[in-house]
């Protein structure tokens, strides 16, 4: 009888089944969807999951201007950026960015900034669409609901 063997599998890129998940960011809070989001495109919850092989799924996300953010921090998040030139760093708050012509950034900014930098990050990235409307091209896909409320609600101790 062979002995019981102590290996870890890892998965290999062709061997990864990626599904789509489709989540309406309607009234949720910014950090905490973020998190969820980003763990489902690394694949942090599938069985099989191998740090150094995109093995996450695909993730829509509609109704990102519908985003929300806890107490002040609308009013007090700065997001900053450098144009390049000397004294050039612009700021932008949270409020202004969600009423704006993109408000889909400020989700799409929390997800990367909970991915790894590099080329498996830059990969995980493209598997995330975001949209500000309840419209999106992704029908074909057949996506599953991925209710983030009910898993924040969940995870909460005494909930």
């Amino acid at each position: 009888m062979k002995a019981l063997m102590k290996t870890t599998k890892s998965a290999k890129p062709h061997e990864v089944e990626k599904k789509w998940h489709i989540v309406d960011a309607d009234g949720l809070v910014v950090g905490r969807a973020a998190s969820i989001i980003a763990n489902v495109l690394r694949g942090k919850h599938k069985t099989s999951f191998t740090p150094h092989v995109d093995c996450g799924d695909n993730v829509v996300v509609i109704n990102a201007d519908k985003i929300r953010f806890t107490s002040n921090k609308a009013k007090t998040k700065t997001y900053y950026k450098h144009t390049g030139y000397a004294g050039g760093i612009k700021a932008v708050t949270a409020e202004k960015v969600l009423e704006g012509r993109f408000p889909e950034r400020v989700l799409e900014k929390a997800v990367e900034r909970m991915i790894p930098r590099g080329p498996l990050g830059r990969d995980q990235m493209r598997n995330l669409r975001i949209f500000k409307g309840t419209e999106h091209p992704h029908e074909a896909q057949n996506p599953q609901v991925l209710d983030i409320a009910s898993m924040n609600r969940k995870n909460k101790v005494g909930a």
